[in-house]
């Protein structure tokens, strides 16, 4: 068995999914309020709303995405603007992560794995 999908539920599906496909570097146009899929290959990244208002505080969800150097997305990331909530840091398992927020406050990891 397989995860086959990661779907964020928000009230604002186009806000969200152009914050997902900013800090991805995904270019698409597409502007659908209900469903959008933001990966497409491997486990695919959603966001959807089914038309009832959705509490927005998702304080338990959170995303790693592995990146190749997270010192240069950490960099990328805040001349996007992004809040950066933790500065690239080594962490006792090995990877170097850095953490920051989508604006409905789900927790988004990247992170290179085995840096020193």
């Amino acid at each position: 068995m397989n995860l086959g999908e990661v779907c964020l539920e928000t009230n604002d599906v186009i806000k969200i999914a152009d914050f997902y496909r900013k800090i991805l570097n995904i270019n698409s146009d597409c502007k659908d309020e209900i469903h959008q899929i933001i990966i497409k290959e491997g486990t695919t990244l959603t966001v959807y709303n089914n038309g009832e208002v959705k509490n927005n505080q998702n304080q338990n969800i959170s995303l790693a995405f592995t990146v190749d150097d997270v010192e240069e997305e950490y960099k990328r990331l805040l001349k996007l603007g992004i809040h950066i909530v933790e500065a690239p840091k080594v962490q006792p398992w090995g990877a170097k992560n850095m953490h920051f927020c989508d604006p409905d406050g789900n927790h988004i990891y990247f992170r290179s794995i085995g840096e020193k």
